[in-house]
């Protein structure tokens, strides 16, 4: 028998993404749902799991996983046959594990930067560079489309439209053609829509409780 893989997961958070991934993934899957508002998330049992209180979090059998792009690495090769991974060996798994650690290392601090209007004063010491050559970076490779690697949807796109979607809710990135179109592919899809729904529902559960 399979280890048992369980999500720990908070209804309208970066976990959302993980929880799509694992629709796209067709994984068998359990949900340990927390009320972030009660702060469940911070509660001893969780601590135990992820001691930084943040989602997602996945355990696996004995294996537990944080952070969010180990958890979509892990995740997309635990389960080959879904094809979301370029395997070892391939031309695009240099591409693949480029893009998935950009977000972590490059995009994400610069955007939140920005948000912040907390500019770096030298970019040769700054670990992303600069915000501009960084935008320009991702928009370049976007533009290759339909997805980051140009014609093979893989995990890299459910995590980087999770990114882009609340993003775009809360005004973080500027409207873009290239951008408002990938996300409306990426989300349109089955996968996307079953997980939205389901998070909904979650969400909907814990209002009424």
């Amino acid at each position: 028998m399979a280890p048992q893989l369980t999500l720990y997961h908070c209804p309208h958070s970066r976990s959302t993404g993980v929880l799509t991934l694992l629709e796209e993934l067709h994984a068998p899957y359990e949900l340990h749902v927390m009320n972030m508002k009660k702060g469940e998330n911070r509660a001893a049992d969780y601590l135990a799991v992820n001691p930084m209180g943040k989602v997602p979090a996945i355990r696996h059998g004995d294996a537990v996983v944080t952070e969010q792009v180990a958890i979509y690495l892990y995740l997309a090769d635990l389960f080959p046959n879904a094809k979301l991974a370029p395997p070892l060996g391939d031309p695009q798994r240099g591409p693949y594990l480029r893009w998935m650690a950009f977000y972590g290392s490059c995009f994400e601090p610069a955007m939140l930067d920005q948000w912040m209007k907390n500019k770096p004063i030298d970019k040769t010491a700054c670990h992303y560079g600069d915000y501009d050559t960084m935008f320009n970076t991702l928009i370049e490779q976007l533009s290759k489309g339909p997805y980051l690697l140009g014609e093979q949807f893989t995990a890299l796109d459910v995590l980087w439209s999770t990114a882009f979607g609340w993003m775009t809710l809360f005004g973080l990135l500027p409207k873009l053609p290239v951008i408002e179109q990938y996300l409306e592919r990426v989300q349109s899809r089955p996968a996307a829509i079953a997980a939205r729904e389901k998070d909904a529902a979650l969400a909907a559960e814990q209002a009424a409780a």
